[in-house]
């Protein structure tokens, strides 16, 4: 799963010109859902969102509060258009997003762990797959890209870090034939 949150002092979630969730100080989540994620991706992305620190505390420490610590609000949002890929052309392509029907039962969990790890009563959301018009005062800014990557995700990762590695060192059978050819043309010099 991928986030987008957002330091908010207010923000607000309006569909067909009706108000349907709004928040004071607190996290704007702008989540979306990947044909790769599992129940795991959900829940450590809600614990991210709940746990990340945001905030200075009462002595100007910097970073040092979380959601939780300032008594905060969070507002949900999905939004399938973060796993947009924008490679070819001048069209977005959103295949890199999970179809509606198992991405709404992924973001619904990912939504509950939210509610669960907080108090239920300060999460709100937006409306799946609808047309929302999303309104936001952001506090700084502060905005950061968040990722819960699958295992298998980053299993591939450390494969091609592993791959390019091998691939800058020189074989040591090469080495070792290329010192054996020169060292023969120059017994044939001597």
């Amino acid at each position: 799963m991928k986030a987008i949150l957002q330091r908010v002092l207010s923000a607000s979630v309006t569909v067909d010109n009706q108000l349907v969730s709004s928040i004071g100080q607190g996290i704007l989540v702008l989540a979306a859902v990947a044909p790769s994620d599992t129940v795991k991706e959900a829940e450590a992305l809600a614990s991210k969102v709940i746990k990340l620190k945001l905030w200075d505390d009462e002595s100007g420490g910097r970073w040092k509060r979380n959601v939780q610590d300032i008594d905060g609000e969070v507002l949900c949002v999905s939004q399938f258009t973060l796993l947009a890929s924008t490679k070819k052309g001048s069209k977005p392509d959103f295949h890199g997003a999970l179809g509606p029907d198992e991405a709404k039962a992924l973001y619904d969990l990912f939504y509950k762990k939210v509610q669960e790890g907080y108090k239920a009563e300060k999460v709100k959301n937006g409306v799946f797959q609808a047309m929302m018009q999303v309104a936001l005062v952001n506090d700084g800014p502060v905005t950061l890209e968040v990722s819960a990557t699958s295992a298998v995700q980053q299993q591939k990762k450390a494969d091609q870090k592993i791959n390019q590695k091998q691939q800058k060192q020189p074989q040591q059978g090469a080495v070792d034939d290329g010192q054996a050819a020169a060292g023969t043309q120059l017994a044939r010099a001597v």
